[in-house]
């Protein structure tokens, strides 16, 4: 087992803080053209070329983008879930149905999501999909995860886990965050795949 415990917390919230300051510094053509690229590459990924069902979520600010990925996923027929952040952090899910079928939605003092504005599918509808795209601000050189710290995508992993669901566990990134190490603990879970948009890498 890695480096897991108390001690693991404040050297993910520094690494965290790195990561995302990096990010800030991203212009919205830089996200504009990755986002093309890491489409481009999630599509030849089989996990998603045989998918029915895909677990995704819409990108805000300066995350790797997900729109183009969204689009191309549902031009294929393939039923692309996105959540809704409940009060408690963890995650609902509601069916991506085009731009059009999105709502800003503010939680508190968060960042504004889009989240889909149609019906509510329940919590466990996740552990019907056969990929799930996981956001992340890196991952290692084992699949581990660092996610933005507020638990939302632990619950769904657990879930998942609960249910003996088994769907493939894909990680959307920029090439910098994959990393050769980050602080694990005792409930992370490594993913299958990481897309960047120089390429795939699977663990």
């Amino acid at each position: 087992m890695g480096h897991s415990g108390p001690s693991s917390e404040p050297d993910k919230r520094a690494l965290r803080r790195r990561l995302i300051a990096v990010r800030n510094r991203l212009t919205a053509g830089d996200v504009r053209e990755s986002e093309a690229a890491l489409a481009r590459r999630a599509l030849e990924l089989p996990e998603l070329a045989h998918a029915r069902t895909v677990a995704a979520y819409v990108s805000v600010g300066s995350e790797p983008g997900t729109r183009a990925l969204l689009d191309a996923l549902r031009a294929r027929g393939v039923r692309v879930l996105l959540p809704v952040l409940l009060p408690d952090n963890d995650l609902d899910w509601g069916l991506y149905a085009g731009e059009d079928s999105l709502a800003r939605v503010r939680h508190g003092g968060k960042m504004a999501l889009l989240e889909p504005a149609g019906d509510r599918l329940g919590a466990d509808a996740v552990t019907a999909a056969d990929a799930v795209l996981l956001p992340g601000l890196a991952v290692d050189a084992r699949g581990m995860r660092l996610g933005r710290g507020g638990g939302s995508y632990d619950r769904v992993l657990a879930r998942l886990e609960r249910a003996g669901a088994r769907p493939a566990l894909v990680v959307l990134l920029y090439d910098a965050e994959v990393v050769e190490r980050v602080p694990q603990e005792e409930h992370d879970r490594p993913v299958h795949a990481v897309v960047t948009p120089s390429g795939v890498r699977r663990f």
